[in-house]
């Protein structure tokens, strides 16, 4: 494994093929902060993919794959013209360039906008693989979301350009009880809709979070699962037709 020290190594955007370096996984994290997203459930993610990033479990996912490091930019959406890079491609290979991304991430502001657009924000993710300074064994977008796209081309458009790139994605849908802020209901068939519009490609899988306040210990599971790439098909894949997993506020994940 080449040693890449203990400060994170910033990939370079616009690399050539010869610029870029050999990674297990190329993952773009994509996650929602529209109008339904409140300040409190947007620093709870945040703060759920930080505190996972650092995690024992994730570190020795990361180290498990046959190069020991994988590049990672973290991206959040809302509506069609709302798509935010927070932090940059960046390669982690051990805990001290996990924990400098997660420093990174929490460091930075977090703003929210109004509508939900899964499409734009899956071309937006796809787009971001290009030129990245990084070439990866697998690539892989992992969204996570709240609610129903209400704006931009359909999911199921953008999942099918970006599987026939060659990319996977992955869902984290959130069932949240909670009324948005300004009163309505969210989806309680989330689960259902990420898996026939959203997911797609070699393995695909959501794993859900019950509530917000679950998230961090749903992502952390997510992660383990992508990154040291269980064999598929996986519970709640497209491909295996599976029942997807559940976690709630117990960190306990069954099946729905």
């Amino acid at each position: 494994m080449v040693a890449l020290g203990t400060l994170v190594a910033v990939l370079p955007s616009g690399a050539s093929r010869a610029q870029e370096l050999p990674v297990d996984l190329e993952l773009v994290l994509l996650v929602d902060v529209s109008g339904s997203v409140d300040a409190q459930e947007a620093e709870l993610q945040r703060r759920g993919y930080a505190d996972a990033l650092i995690s024992d479990q994730v570190v020795e996912a990361i180290r498990s794959g046959p190069l020991g490091r994988i590049a990672v930019t973290y991206v959040e959406w809302a509506d069609d013209t709302y798509q935010t890079v927070i932090v940059g491609w960046t390669v982690l290979d051990g805990p001290e360039s996990a924990r400098a991304f997660a420093e990174r991430l929490t460091a930075a502001p977090i703003t929210t906008a109004f509508w939900t657009a899964i499409g734009s924000a899956l071309d937006f993710a796809t787009r971001q693989f290009d030129g990245n300074g990084a070439e990866g064994t697998r690539r892989v977008i992992d969204i996570s979301g709240d609610g129903y796209s209400n704006r931009g081309r359909p999911p199921a458009e953008a999942r099918d350009a970006a599987v026939a790139a060659g990319i996977t994605i992955n869902g984290l849908p959130i069932l949240n009880s909670r009324p948005n802020p300004w009163g309505g209901l969210p989806p309680l068939d989330l689960d259902s809709y990420y898996q026939t519009h959203v997911i797609g490609g070699p393995g695909a899988f959501i794993l859900v979070a019950e509530d917000f306040p679950a998230f961090g210990e749903a992502i952390l599971a997510k992660l383990v699962k992508e990154i040291a790439q269980v064999p598929a098909p996986v519970p709640g894949s497209r491909l295996a037709g599976g029942a997807p997993e559940a976690i709630g506020q117990n960190g306990a994940a069954a099946a729905r």
